[in-house]
């Protein structure tokens, strides 16, 4: 009897040990992942369109029975688009939600101090960003939070490498740039400048705007004065519609082109007609090509086809990173099997978008076509 009741004593305190030692996050049935997006404020339809996104997936994943046996809890808090509230969420997620692992931030001067202050030094996982930020691509050599980042589109500097080599293809050098005051917009307009350097050229001007300001006249008279064949922007889609329409009321109607930031359903709800011929480089797959496999998930998820999105795109191809990794991390799930399993991704074949990780580079993609706003709005490649 002694003998039973100490084994049962020492399965009792090795139990409690397994239990002590487990992944925050992780139990027998479900693993959480924490989420930080704008669900109010001017950026709010993009958070609530990726959030929409994922939360279809994920329910599509936990009726299949899950990835490993554990379903996925999404847990969501609203930022507002504000550097303080994200870093108090990515807190709050890993720290009272137990956010095993994080998925799919917006903006880059946010995600950045994220990176920084809280997911990097504790060691959690971040799988997308839609940021194209140099800053959320350092070398881990340079910068050991960028371990913990793994970044499923295109840089900024490729988005405007391709865009720079469009415009001086078609013979215009009188090139400006409207951006954002912020990390977002100064990396965009750096890697204008830089690609413009390649060709013997530098912007003509250049124009700021404050985060969630619509006060675009300052940015107009530095870039009107020029006459700009065309104009970069760097910005938001309120934005810069506002700062289209106040270029057009000058008499000027240079090419525009658009970061992949850019919604260009809502650039046309904001300009109308006026949006016709906005050139925009695209980071994911064309949401309407259903030749391409990933996309076909897509539309599927979605089901319905005017509600097809960019951001819905790239928030699904963000999950289905993370869901990959997560499967290859196994039963036995930690934060560094997931990291070595995202690793493990080189490369990874979504079906027809690829991602390429390793243990020195976080890129994942190198994806960037251009597509411009056509007649009725609808977005053309």
């Amino acid at each position: 009897m002694r003998i039973l009741k100490r084994l049962a004593a020492a399965s009792a305190l090795a139990l409690a040990a397994w239990h002590g030692s487990a992944e925050p996050g992780v139990t027998d049935n479900s693993v959480t992942i924490g989420m930080s997006v704008p669900l109010t404020g001017p950026s709010a339809v993009y958070g609530l369109d990726m959030q929409k996104t994922i939360t279809a997936y994920f329910e599509q994943i936990n009726k299949a029975g899950g990835i490993n046996g554990r379903k996925l809890e999404l847990a969501v808090v609203d930022d507002g688009y504000e550097t303080e509230r994200m870093v108090a969420n990515t807190r709050k997620l890993i720290d009272e939600n137990k956010a095993f692992a994080l998925l799919a931030y917006y903006g880059s001067s946010p995600t950045t101090e994220a990176m920084n202050k809280v997911f990097g030094p504790a060691k959690v996982p971040l799988v997308g960003s839609i940021s194209g930020a140099p800053s959320l691509r350092e070398s881990i050599g340079k910068n050991p939070n960028s371990r913990y980042m793994f970044n499923v589109r295109a840089s900024y500097a490729e988005e405007t490498e391709i865009i720079v080599k469009q415009l001086v293809s078609l013979g215009l050098t009188k090139i400006a740039v409207f951006y954002q005051n912020d990390g977002y917009g100064q990396s965009g307009l750096d890697g204008v400048s830089d690609a413009l350097k390649k060709h013997d050229l530098r912007p003509v001007a250049a124009g700021a705007i404050e985060r969630n300001s619509l006060d675009v006249g300052k940015a107009v008279d530095a870039i009107a004065r020029t006459k700009p064949q065309a104009v970069v922007t760097v910005s938001l889609y309120k934005q810069t519609a506002a700062f289209i329409r106040a270029m057009k009321k000058t008499g000027q109607n240079p090419m525009f082109m658009s970061l992949s930031s850019i919604d260009a359903e809502r650039l046309v709800e904001e300009l109308g007609k006026d949006a016709r011929g906005v050139g925009i480089s695209q980071v994911a797959p064309y949401p309407w090509n259903d030749t391409v496999p990933v996309v076909r998930e897509y539309q599927s998820l979605v089901a319905k086809p005017d509600v097809y999105t960019y951001y819905g795109m790239e928030a699904y191809l963000m999950a289905r990173t993370l869901v990959e990794g997560l499967r290859r991390a196994g039963r036995d799930l930690s934060r560094e099997r997931l990291v070595s399993a995202l690793e493990s991704m080189n490369p990874a074949d979504l079906g027809g978008y690829q991602i390429n990780y390793s243990p020195f580079s976080r890129q994942g993609s190198r994806f960037v076509e251009l597509t411009v706003i056509g007649s009725g709005g609808r977005v053309l490649r």
